[in-house]
């Protein structure tokens, strides 16, 4: 299994500082030695047992183990064996390059003494194999927590995505049915144009984000859709500044919007109007900012149909599931008349 060498220092380096309180411990029970000979002993110690435990826990752990620390009988095994070796291991180096006994406490210690030593060192033997144990456990479940929460999102964008399509789908061949009553011709450039419309949808790949670039390149496909129905009395203009074609954004973001300006705020008006779909960053907050206008009839003004607003409910929800707090839409009344439907939420640098 792969060795992540970074976990490795860590852990090491915090077994060192391990040492150092053992020291300081050890001084207070048999303070003759000095603080110096106990901290030598425990440098050989202490590391000793952590590498035995460290790197035998690669060839004993199963993958389904959390934190990658080997379970039941064969941590325990390990353990002990780390405990063993280190103990014995570390207080024979320490004899032959510090000198002056054959355990922690040193030459002369007594029977009790070298009892009371092996058992300080199975307990920070122990606890220290607990700590690290319980911080791989608890990471593990964080990455599992984090993964069925990232796997949740995914799964209900889309599902919302597949509310949103068969919406537009059904609102489009609802205005061709229309058509091909009244004007055939127009019918059959719209149905065209709705070939050509699914055609690139379908065939897209169902990422959870694309560049922004795509989604205004399917917002122009619509709104062409869109312009053989209604002829000139729909006029669009896509704004999208060069920096800002890679962003990643969710999928037919702002399709629902430019359709709820269409039916609520183009069609009920006579002679049509013009929409505008703008980018820009917000240098405040570090949040990319997306206005749909129209210069419709307005809020309020166009009469309530069946499915109105069901759009608008989706992007909230996509924008809420993707960037939580942070991600948000506005509905508000348009400078130039009409109504301005505004989206924010962060965006890479």
């Amino acid at each position: 299994m792969k060795i992540e060498w970074r976990d490795v220092l860590r852990h090491g380096l915090l077994v060192v500082a391990f040492c150092f309180a053992i020291a300081a411990v050890i001084t207070i029970i048999w303070p003759d030695k000095g603080y110096p000979h106990h901290l030598g002993y425990s440098l050989l110690i202490g590391p000793l047992i952590w590498l035995v435990i460290e790197f035998g826990r690669f060839p004993l752990r199963r993958p389904q183990d959390p934190g990658g620390w080997p379970q039941g009988w064969r941590g325990v095994a390990l353990t002990l064996l780390g405990i063993v070796v280190g103990y014995y291991g570390g207080s024979a180096l320490g004899d032959w390059l510090i000198g002056g006994g054959n355990a922690v406490v040193g030459a002369g210690q007594s029977q009790r003494d070298e009892r009371v030593s092996l058992v300080v060192t199975v307990f920070a033997g122990v606890m220290g194999s607990y700590f690290f144990y319980s911080r791989g456990h608890s990471s593990a479940l964080a990455a599992r927590a984090n993964a069925a929460e990232r796997d949740a999102s995914e799964a209900r964008l889309k599902l919302l995505e597949t509310q949103l399509e068969p919406h537009m789908l059904f609102n489009t061949l609802a205005n061709l049915r229309v058509l091909i009553t009244v004007d055939p011709p127009r019918a059959v450039a719209m149905l065209d144009r709705l070939n050509s419309y699914l055609r690139m949808t379908l065939s897209g790949s169902r990422a959870l984000s694309h560049p922004l670039a795509a989604e205004f390149e399917r917002l122009g496909d619509y709104l062409e859709l869109m312009s053989v129905r209604m002829g000139d009395r729909l006029r669009y203009t896509l704004d999208l500044p060069q920096d800002l074609r890679d962003t990643p954004v969710p999928p037919l973001l702002l399709q629902p919007l430019v359709e709820n300006s269409i039916r609520h705020g183009l069609e009920p008006k006579v002679e049509g109007g013009e929409i505008v779909v703008r980018a820009r960053r917000q240098e405040e907050g570090g949040l990319l900012v997306i206005e749909v206008s129209d210069t419709g009839v307005g809020l309020g003004a166009a009469p309530p149909s069946q499915g109105s607003g069901f759009g608008l409910e989706q992007v909230r929800e996509r924008l809420a599931t993707v960037y939580g707090e942070r991600g948000g839409m506005s509905l508000a009344p348009s400078p130039s008349g009409g109504t301005l439907a505004t989206l924010s939420f962060p965006a890479p640098a």
